[in-house]
């Protein structure tokens, strides 16, 4: 282990780790490192504050992480996260209401429609090419249509 490692002061690794953990919260977002990150933070301020044993340090992390953790969770609870874009990773979903052009008949309830500058696979009832429908649903990436 490197000098300076082994030499370093206690505050120092926790809020080290408390930054490290808010680092990783933004490459690997989920929501959940930040409030470990903070506890990480706040363990490191008290230790600085006041020299605490390791062991009463680790102890007040696993406290203060279980706390955060619990506030954030009631916290989202009460004030969730809204989008104005529900549909923002669902393209599928952004296209329903949507007129499409049949590319490929469908027959036995499948064939392809196009969209935009591509063709996506669609699901519905016997419609010739070149007839329009509209999308009611979407099932992964196939879309369901009715005539328009």
């Amino acid at each position: 282990m490197p000098d300076f490692i082994a030499n370093m002061e206690p505050h120092w690794a926790w809020l080290s780790l408390g930054v490290l953990l808010a680092a990783a919260e933004i490459v690997a977002p989920g929501f959940f490192l930040i409030w470990v990150g903070a506890a990480a933070v706040v363990t490191g301020v008290v230790a600085w504050v006041v020299p605490l044993s390791i062991p009463l340090q680790l102890g007040i992390f696993a406290i203060l992480s279980f706390v955060a953790l619990y506030g954030g969770r009631r916290w989202l609870k009460a004030n969730p996260i809204t989008t104005t874009d529900p549909h923002l990773n669902q393209r599928g979903g952004r296209l329903v209401g949507e007129v499409l052009t049949v590319t490929k008949a469908i027959e036995d309830g499948r064939g392809r429609a196009r969209v935009g500058d591509g063709e996506w696979p669609v699901h519905g009832p016997d419609t010739a090419e070149g007839a329009k429908v509209r999308v009611v649903s979407a099932d992964g990436g196939v879309l369901v249509v009715e005539a328009a």
